[in-house]
């Protein structure tokens, strides 16, 4: 069962990737279906330096918040990157990695939340 911890992890990130204008922002609840994470937070970036921004953006909010980054994955210029929370996992994609891994195609057994204040 997700945490209180985990749902105010999502509220930061996302509210992050919304001030820097990441588009098609996707969160899925993974905690009934892995024990790796209970949430993916899933971001298209317009281009690479968007990417960087984004992945910025969302290390420097939740730090503030208290949040520690496990891993970050993901090279320069790869138009993607992975920020590894523990109970939430961050993918920032370009539009072309965001189609060829379509994770929520992959992840699709978990629950799409539609709104995170409901969370």
């Amino acid at each position: 069962m997700t945490t209180e911890t985990s749902k105010a992890m999502v509220k930061t990130c996302v509210n992050a990737l919304e001030a820097k204008q990441g588009r098609d922002i996707s969160v899925i609840d993974i905690s009934g279906v892995s024990v790796i994470a209970d949430y993916f937070v899933i971001v298209t970036a317009d281009n690479m330096r968007q990417v960087d921004a984004l992945s910025d953006a969302v290390q420097d909010k939740m730090a503030e918040a208290g949040f520690e980054l496990r891993r970050a994955e993901g090279v320069q210029n790869s138009g993607w990157i992975l920020l590894d929370y523990n109970d939430i996992i961050v993918h920032i994609f370009d539009k072309e990695q965001r189609l060829f891994y379509d994770l929520e195609r992959i992840w699709s057994d978990g629950k799409k939340v539609v709104d995170v204040n409901e969370l």
